[in-house]
């Protein structure tokens, strides 16, 4: 049987937040893995203009308003998407690293401009 989308009940601000951070997670030197086998998110990309990159893909900061959102981070800690120690500290749980959020088509960009 086909798992249900969203199973958790996240709103969009925290599918957009979580596809974000699973982005960082992928991006060398952005991130590093726990003996948990979660990712502790060590630095956010810094925007410039309207937008900010992660490795290939441009991202709109309009899309990405949750990642400095305390609410955000209490409601994915609280789904066990994430761990978190506001403002200081974020790590995606395995289940965060796993979790289908549909969203990365629609706010990864893929992009030439550097």
């Amino acid at each position: 049987m086909a798992q249900k989308p969203n199973p958790a009940k996240l709103n969009t601000l925290q599918l957009k937040t979580l596809t974000l951070l699973q982005a960082i997670a992928r991006i060398p030197g952005a991130a590093k893995a726990e003996d948990d086998g979660g990712i502790a998110i060590l630095q956010f990309p810094h925007a410039h203009g309207d937008h900010f990159h992660l490795g290939d893909a441009t991202v709109a900061t309009s899309d990405a308003t949750g990642l400095e959102n305390q609410n955000v981070w209490n409601a994915l800690t609280r789904k066990g998407l994430i761990r978190a120690e506001w403002p200081n500290q974020i790590a995606l749980t395995v289940e965060g690293l796993a979790y289908e959020t549909g969203l990365a088509d629609q706010i990864l960009h893929q992009s030439g401009h550097h």
